[in-house]
């Protein structure tokens, strides 16, 4: 149900306290495949807040050892968007692995007594069981994902699905060349 004014949305409304969950990882490698742009993610909290009482924003970010995308989280701190870094892990045989399911999914039931709104900006399916959960406990619960690579199961089960592809302007950032 993604309707083209949020700010009329039936569910929403100005006193809800809304929480933001942001799996960049997530959000960076679609956009990156789909679209070969980068993520405003300044306008992406906006678009979830929705005109709401926006309690806490947090990006959960990967770093390696060469600290390069320090000026990504200074810029998303800028924006009034907290980040948690967990470092990048590289196994034996060079896989890599940087996957902040858990910790997401701790932190919004960790804040959910203190929110009316849970907004996942992630499209992973794994986070059904979170998504159950928190409605279960009477909480709303949202997701802004790019529809092409977000489940088609966490789409059906949230309150609200903000499909970002549908307005690339306002919520991707293109090279300029």
């Amino acid at each position: 149900m993604n309707l083209a004014n949020k700010q009329n949305h039936p569910l929403k409304h100005p006193d809800q306290r809304v929480g933001v969950f942001i799996d960049v990882q997530n959000m960076y490698y679609s956009a990156k495949n789909l679209f070969g742009a980068k993520v405003n993610f300044g306008n992406i909290v906006k678009e979830a807040t929705a005109g709401r009482k926006l309690i806490r924003a947090i990006a959960y970010v990967v770093s390696t050892e060469g600290k390069e995308e320090q000026p990504f989280f200074d810029a998303l701190y800028n924006l009034g968007i907290e980040t948690k870094e967990r470092p990048l892990q590289i196994f034996y045989g060079g896989e890599k692995k940087a996957d902040w399911d858990v910790g997401i999914t701790v932190d919004a039931i960790r804040l959910s007594p203190s929110i009316d709104t849970v907004v996942l900006v992630s499209g992973d399916g794994d986070y059904l069981p979170l998504v159950e959960y928190l409605r279960n406990q009477g909480k709303q619960v949202e997701v802004v994902a790019f529809g092409e690579t977000a489940s088609g199961r966490l789409k059906e089960t949230v309150d609200d699905f903000i499909d970002l592809s549908a307005d690339q302007s306002k919520f991707l950032i293109r090279n300029r060349k």
